[in-house]
């Protein structure tokens, strides 16, 4: 069996249904059309509540919020926060390519954002995260980016919270794309495969993006923005050498490769400067692990506040072992550290 099937199957046994409790009441319903799970705290408040949109991830091809894992995740949120959670669903490559996932997350959120959606719920519009894991928070990065860009919704986006993102499609060798080309859990050919059906369901951009000989001519400019000689700490540098991506071997045109929805790392440090409070959490042994230190370091160098969660000895996926059968002491620690950071600063 592939690897990606496997993962596909793991997923499918653990789907789970909306089930309320003493605290919650847990609700499947869509948001114009894209579906969505709701957790509504039971208990009365005298103020209105902070809120989290939360955009699972899957490598663009997986996944769902009703996995056993993220439905955990998010009752854990709604109850030690005394939150409205939302967790999103959004449509699959390869079925539906590049724009359309981060289509349905931007739908979902201004249909949350609606004054009167936000005081149906009892959520205060000044205390709104958007979350997200691995492609999810490829996802919440970018929707983050074009939200804080648009006057009408620039200041109901309070924070922004991305576990083990990946953020570019540019550079497919950053050192950290080496050193765990083969995992743990996540492989570099795997992920590549993967993500590049959002792209396309090309096997000539898949074998591209392995070579890291897919960027178009002209795009040159670009590689500034992802140059991990210029924005890794030391110690992830290691012995690496920075070579450029190779331009212009893809024969078809491919406009999503230099398309900052795609890539949140290859805006301008003046967009950059817009973007709210954010959370970060980064793995050791994670070939995404250098996307998300790259975007802390960027971040940090425009003002932005940023707290950035570095996991030595974790790995990527770890949320996903949260529940049976399966326990990493790592994931249940990352989880934890991501809820304590929203109650901090929702």
């Amino acid at each position: 069996m592939k690897y990606e099937k496997f993962l596909s199957m793991l997923m499918s046994i653990q789907l789970t249904k909306p089930v309320s409790d003493e605290n919650l009441t847990v609700i499947d319903t869509d948001f114009g059309g894209i579906p969505v799970r709701l957790y509504l705290p039971k208990r009365k408040s005298d103020r209105r509540r902070p809120a989290v949109i939360y955009i699972h991830g899957g490598a663009s091809s997986l996944g769902s919020f009703k996995i056993l894992p993220y439905d955990y995740l998010n009752r854990r949120t709604t109850n030690r926060l005394d939150a409205v959670v939302v967790a999103t669903d959004y449509r699959l490559a390869p079925q539906y390519p590049f724009p359309a996932a981060l289509e349905d997350c931007i739908l979902v959120v201004k249909f949350f954002l609606q004054d009167t959606i936000l005081a149906k719920y009892g959520v205060d519009p000044a205390r709104i995260c958007i979350s997200g894991d691995s492609f999810g928070g490829t996802l919440a990065a970018a929707a983050t980016q074009m939200l804080r860009n648009n006057p009408e919704y620039k200041d109901k986006i309070k924070a922004q919270a991305l576990i083990y993102p990946g953020l570019q499609f540019i550079d497919t060798f950053l050192p950290s794309y080496q050193e765990y080309e083969h995992g743990p859990f996540l492989s570099r050919k795997v992920g590549i495969k993967l993500l590049s059906l959002y792209i396309a369901e090309d096997t000539a951009v898949f074998q591209a993006l392995l070579r890291n000989e897919h960027m178009p001519p002209g795009s040159r400019h670009l590689f500034k923005f992802v140059n991990w000689s210029d924005f890794l700490p030391e110690k992830y540098k290691k012995n690496h050498v920075y070579t450029e991506p190779i331009l212009g071997k893809l024969n078809a045109s491919y406009p999503a490769l230099v398309d900052s929805r795609l890539s949140p790392l290859i805006v301008s440090d003046d967009q950059l400067q817009n973007l709210p409070l954010t959370y970060i959490l980064t793995c050791e042994h994670d070939v995404l692990r250098d996307d998300g230190f790259i975007y802390v370091t960027r971040l940090r160098d425009v003002g932005v506040q940023v707290s950035h969660d570095h996991v030595e000895g974790g790995i990527h996926g770890a949320l996903c072992f949260t529940t049976a059968p399966v326990f990493l002491r790592s994931g249940l620690r990352m989880a934890d550290r991501y809820i304590s950071w929203l109650k901090e600063n929702l």
